[in-house]
């Protein structure tokens, strides 16, 4: 995500991403990936139970789809970063607009099981668009 987020300010959208770990977690996580965008901190997963966002678990490491995510992730330079509170949790991908408005939604499956930031983009209504979204929820 680091690499789209000023394809996101561009659109008048902003990235954040909600991790488990305390604080020193998150310094360490934020230091070793270079992001810069918010990162929020859900020690007691009560957003990851509201949004209803999956646990993994052992059998998945052995799913053809995790091997292949795997095998780009390293190709890409990626490595994995140290295990948080919950190695196991899923995640999800979100695109969120005032009134209460969901745009997007991907609930994870899998370990990389991600949406493709390009599709969050897309995602993203224009300003007239929200506009008339925000106008039409009051």
């Amino acid at each position: 995500m680091r690499e789209f987020q000023k394809a996101f300010a561009a659109k008048g959208a902003q990235i954040a991403a909600v991790g488990l770990g305390d604080v020193s977690y998150a310094k360490a996580f934020r230091q070793e990936t270079g992001i810069e965008f918010p990162l929020l901190i859900d020690e007691r997963r009560e957003a990851y139970r509201a949004i209803g966002l999956k646990s993994g678990n052992l059998a998945h490491l052995f799913w053809k789809i995790n091997r292949e995510g795997r095998k780009r992730a390293r190709a890409s330079g990626h490595r994995q970063h140290r295990f948080g509170k919950d190695p196991f949790q899923l995640g999800g991908s979100f695109v969120f607009g005032p009134g209460n408005v969901d745009h997007f939604t991907h609930i994870s499956e899998t370990f990389g099981d991600n949406a493709r930031p390009e599709a969050l983009l897309e995602a993203i209504p224009t300003a007239k668009q929200s506009a008339a979204q925000t106008e039409r929820s009051r």
